[in-house]
C-alpha cells in the first residue's frame, strides 16, 4: 500500500472504514497498515502518538472479526487507559513503561466489538491540564496550526483523529477533556452521563462522579457507534435525526461570568439562527445554578486530584517534587490550604446540581453555548511549567463552561460546526441525564444541514 492509498483511506470515518472490510475490498490487516502509515508519515510533526503497538496490532486484526459497526478498525487508546500489551504512564515520568496484563471492561467491550488499537495517544501529565504538553515528551500539535494546542487532556486523541491517523481514539473527560480538543481540532466529542459506561478504571470516588469517557471521531455516527458498544445496556445506536423540535437555551456567559471571545459567541449566534430556521425554539438565558460555586467546587475536587497523584508518588517510594510536574506538585500544596469547608462545599454542588439541572430540563431540552472560552491557545501558555496560581486562573479561564457538566453528571456534546480564525471554534449541546440519544440525533440533524465533513 501507498502513503496516498493510506492518506484515502484515513479520510474516511470509521464506518467507511469497516465497510471496506466487511465488502471484502480491504482486509484488517490493510487497515492496520493503512493507520500506521499515516501515522508514521505524519506523527513526527503532530506528536500525537505516545505508544506504537504496531506488532500487537497486526496480531488483533488477524483474528476472525465479529459483526459490529466499527470491526477491523483502527483507534487509539489514551496513555490513562489500561489496555493489555501496553504500558499506562499517564503523561507522567512517575509510572512504569511495565506493560498492562489486564483491562477493564470498557476496553473489553470495544476489543470484542473488533476494533484495533494502533498504540495510545499522548495526554498531559494525569490529564490535568486543558492542553497536552507533558515533559515527558514533545508537546502534541494541533494539525490545523501547529503553533496551537490541541487541547486536553485528551489532545492527542483529538489531534490524532482530526489528522486523520486514526479514524476513532478514546478520550475521557473530567472537566471537559473531550470536549476541549474536540473543539480545538474540529472534532466530535460526546462526554457521556453519569453511570451510561461500563466501568473504565479503577475506583475513586472523584473520578466516578467526574469522569465520562467515549470515542472522538469526526462524524456523528462513530460517536453514536462508540457509546452505545460501551453502555452498560448497549442499547441500539442511534442513526439520524429525530422530528421531535427542541426547547434550546442559550448562553455565552461562562461559569465565572466573565462573557466568551467574540468568536465564539459568534458561533454560538450562528448556531441559534440554525436551529431556529430547522425549528427549534430559542431562548437566550441565565444559568439556573450558582455557577460560580460550581467552578469552585471543580477547582476544589481537581486541586484534590491533584493531591491524589502526589501521594501516590510519594506512596509508591518516589519523591513528588523530583518526578511529577510542577503543576501537579502545585495542585497537591493548593490541596492542603484548602478547609475541609471547601471539600463540603463541593460534594454539597455534586448533590445538587442533578436536581437544580432536572428542574431546568423541565422547561428546556438542551443548552446551546461555546464549549471553550476562547479559541486554542498558543503552545506553552498553559504548559506545567507556568507558575501554579497564574496556570490555574488561565486554565479555568479557559475551561470556563465545561465543568458543569461533570459536576451534575450530565451528557454534553461538543460538535465542529464553525471555524474563526483558521481554527476549529466548537459549541456545545448539553442535555439532562440519560439524554445521550436526543444530544447525538441534534448532531445528525446539524451535521445534515451544515456539514463538517470527514476530510
Amino acid at each position: 500500500m501507498t502513503l496516498d492509498e493510506a492518506l484515502a483511506i484515513g479520510r474516511l470515518d470509521g464506518h467507511d472504514q469497516a465497510a471496506l472490510v466487511r465488502n471484502r475490498e480491504l482486509s484488517a490487516l490493510e487497515l492496520t497498515e493503512a493507520a500506521i502509515l499515516r501515522i508514521e508519515a505524519l506523527d513526527g510533526q503532530l506528536h500525537a502518538v505516545s505508544h506504537k503497538a504496531y506488532d500487537q496490532a497486526r496480531a488483533e486484526a488477524a483474528k476472525p472479526l465479529p459483526n459490529s459497526p466499527l470491526a477491523g478498525v483502527p483507534w487509539l487508546v489514551k496513555d490513562s487507559l489500561d489496555y493489555p500489551g501496553m504500558p499506562s504512564r499517564g503523561g507522567s515520568r512517575s509510572k512504569s513503561d511495565t506493560p498492562k496484563t489486564s483491562a477493564y471492561p470498557y476496553v473489553e467491550r470495544l476489543r470484542a466489538a473488533g476494533l484495533v488499537a494502533v498504540g495510545k495517544s499522548a495526554m498531559p501529565e494525569f490529564g490535568l491540564l486543558p492542553v497536552t504538553e507533558p515533559l515527558i515528551r514533545p508537546a502534541t500539535r494541533n494539525p490545523w496550526s501547529p503553533a496551537h494546542s490541541p487541547g486536553g487532556s485528551s489532545g492527542g486523541a483529538g489531534a490524532a483523529v482530526a489528522a486523520g491517523l486514526v479514524p476513532v481514539a478514546h478520550g475521557s473527560d473530567g472537566a471537559g477533556s473531550i470536549r476541549i480538543p474536540a473543539s480545538c481540532c474540529g472534532v466530535v466529542g460526546l462526554k457521556p452521563g453519569r453511570g451510561t459506561t461500563v466501568r473504565v478504571r479503577s475506583r475513586h470516588v472523584i473520578e466516578d462522579l467526574l469522569v465520562g469517557d467515549g470515542l472522538m471521531a469526526r462524524s456523528v455516527r462513530d460517536v453514536a457507534a462508540g457509546f452505545s458498544l460501551t453502555h452498560p445496556a448497549t442499547p441500539a445506536p442511534v442513526t439520524g435525526p429525530d422530528a421531535r423540535r427542541l426547547r434550546i437555551a442559550i448562553t455565552t456567559r461562562t461559569l465565572s461570568g466573565a462573557p466568551a471571545a467574540p468568536e465564539l459567541i459568534a458561533a454560538v449566534n450562528a448556531t441559534a439562527e440554525l436551529c431556529a430556521r430547522l425549528g427549534h425554539q430559542i431562548t437566550f438565558t441565565d444559568y439556573p445554578i450558582d455557577a460560580p460555586a460550581a467552578e469552585a467546587a471543580e477547582r476544589t475536587l481537581w486541586m484534590h486530584i491533584g493531591a491524589d497523584c502526589v501521594d501516590a508518588c510519594r506512596a509508591g517510594g518516589q519523591d513528588p517534587e523530583a518526578v511529577l510536574e510542577p503543576w501537579t506538585n502545585a495542585l497537591g500544596h493548593m490541596a492542603e490550604t484548602l478547609p475541609v469547608s471547601a471539600l463540603e462545599d463541593a460534594y454539597r454542588q455534586l448533590a445538587d446540581l442533578p436536581r437544580q439541572l432536572d428542574d431546568f430540563h423541565r422547561d428546556y431540552d438542551v443548552m446551546l453555548s461555546p464549549t471553550l472560552s476562547h479559541l486554542p491557545p498558543l503552545i506553552g501558555e498553559q504548559a506545567p511549567t507556568v507558575d501554579g496560581e497564574t496556570l490555574l486562573e488561565r486554565m479555568f479561564g479557559f475551561l470556563g463552561f465545561t465543568p458543569l457538566q461533570n459536576l451534575a453528571g450530565t451528557p454534553a456534546i461538543s460538535l465542529p460546526l464553525h471555524r474563526a480564525n483558521g481554527l476549529p471554534a466548537g459549541v456545545m449541546f448539553a442535555g439532562n441525564r440519560g439524554h445521550e440519544a436526543l444530544l447525538l440525533a441534534l448532531a445528525f440533524e446539524l451535521d445534515a444541514a451544515l456539514p463538517w465533513g470527514y476530510a
